[in-house]
């Protein structure tokens, strides 16, 4: 059983890593409430899965900007103060959202102009995180720190909707919000308390230049490139939560606590996965179970889409999440272990633009794609792209196919040319 359960030495020797952990463990519980109350509020006053799906487009596009700004920033500036200043700018929204939510009457354009807010600060917030782990955690240790952030996201996740659905139905909309924002209030507290987190030789080139450095290394690293779009095959198409509040209602004859179990489900399969992911730390051949894991995610979308049940529903939905936590502990220690630390913060920047705009894009696709058929359909074509998508990306990058063990990738600081040539090849 030691061979599968998680490992926490992270946790275990890192002081800093401890209070980061806990600091996202808290921010995202109160994010996971509000990602219900928005769907339910948006659709509640539109009657519109599309609105649902472009008030996450509204939060995607700042996001893109805060993402790309931040890799840049990231590489420049302490990476825990920039943390701080961008978690206090989102908790800023979400006290606006909390404001609108009690007037007698909230306006739409506000919770757009909140999610905008909330999007930019969440883009910069996330690429410093992403960029300081390694310092954090330690570059032997990355598998097992991704799926300590991991368990996160998922318990935020598990726990965040379900709590929503449950404050939606008592105080309303209002008190999820604010919880929201209290709970953003401790993040930055916590996070005040860990060490100077400058980058090595930090950055000091013009912005635009940064950005497109960036994104030549990228290029130039088939592997880094590969591991960013077979994460697009599932983010782009297996991801279709914008059409969950239509589906209960119509399918599943639910209302706010049948989309709450609908949106905690991947992350209950997710936060499986990632308790009993000891194994990970030991892959031999990372890319094909990478390729595996997607192509579980979207036959799992897939079987979702055709069901007709709320249980078997749920059962699909909770598998789709353990091929998303395998995917992303998988590529984001072979992302953080073969990008020199200077180069973390835009490359960070880049596979998070993927991992965030990715489900907003495809939000408007399912919703796009549920008007013109139905929200089952449009899970079902999604599921199946994703299955396409991840056997293309395996067959058509041989780095990826080629890549080996995770903890093989600690030595790239020490010689990045020739961790970037051996990506190359």
């Amino acid at each position: 059983m030691g061979r599968f359960v998680i490992d926490v030495s992270p946790l275990r020797v890192g002081r800093d890593f401890r209070f980061v952990f806990t600091a996202r463990l808290v921010s995202l519980i109160g994010i996971g409430v509000t990602g219900v109350a928005l769907a339910i509020q948006v659709f509640g006053l539109t009657g519109s899965s599309l609105h649902v799906a472009m008030v996450n487009a509204a939060l995607g596009g700042p996001l893109l900007v805060g993402t790309l700004a931040g890799g840049v920033l990231a590489d420049r500036l302490d990476r825990r103060l920039l943390m701080i200043w961008s978690r206090t700018g989102a908790g800023l929204g979400f006290t606006a959202l909390a404001a609108n939510a009690f007037l007698p009457e909230p306006r739409l354009w506000a919770v757009y102009g909140c999610a905008a807010l909330i999007g930019l600060a969440d883009g910069l917030s996330e690429t410093a995180l992403m960029a300081a782990t390694p310092a954090l955690a330690g570059r032997d240790r990355l598998a097992a720190a991704e799926a300590l952030t991991s368990i996160t996201t998922q318990l935020g996740t598990v726990a965040g909707p379900s709590l929503g659905g449950l404050l939606i139905a008592g105080p309303g909309l209002g008190a999820c919000y604010a919880f929201t924002a209290a709970t953003t209030a401790v993040t930055v507290g916590l996070l005040c308390l860990i060490r100077r987190l400058r980058p090595e030789g930090g950055e000091r080139h013009r912005p635009v230049r940064s950005i497109i450095e960036g994104l030549s290394f990228v290029r130039r690293n088939r592997l880094i490139a590969g591991l960013i779009l077979i994460d697009l095959s599932g983010t782009l198409f297996a991801m279709p939560y914008a059409v969950f509040p239509e589906l209960a209602a119509e399918r599943f004859g639910g209302g706010a606590e049948a989309v709450g179990l609908l949106y905690s489900a991947p992350a209950a399969g997710a936060l499986l996965a990632a308790l009993t992911s000891g194994w990970i730390g030991r892959v031999r051949r990372p890319g094909p179970v990478l390729a595996g894991a997607v192509i579980l995610w979207g036959l799992a979308m897939t079987g979702f889409g055709l069901s007709g049940a709320l249980p078997v529903a749920l059962a699909f939905l909770a598998a789709s999440g353990v091929g998303q936590i395998v995917s992303e502990v998988v590529a984001g220690a072979l992302l953080q272990g073969n990008t020199p630390d200077h180069m973390l913060g835009r490359v960070s920047s880049l596979w998070l633009t993927e991992a965030t705009v990715g489900p907003a894009a495809g939000g408007v696709l399912a919703g796009w794609l549920a008007r013109l058929f139905t929200p089952g359909a449009a899970v079902v074509i999604g599921g199946v792209a994703c299955m396409a998508g991840a056997v293309c990306v395996i067959w058509a990058v041989p780095a990826l196919r080629r890549a080996r063990t995770l903890a093989g990738a600690a030595a790239v600081d020490a010689a990045p040319g020739r961790a970037a040539e051996a990506a190359r090849k």
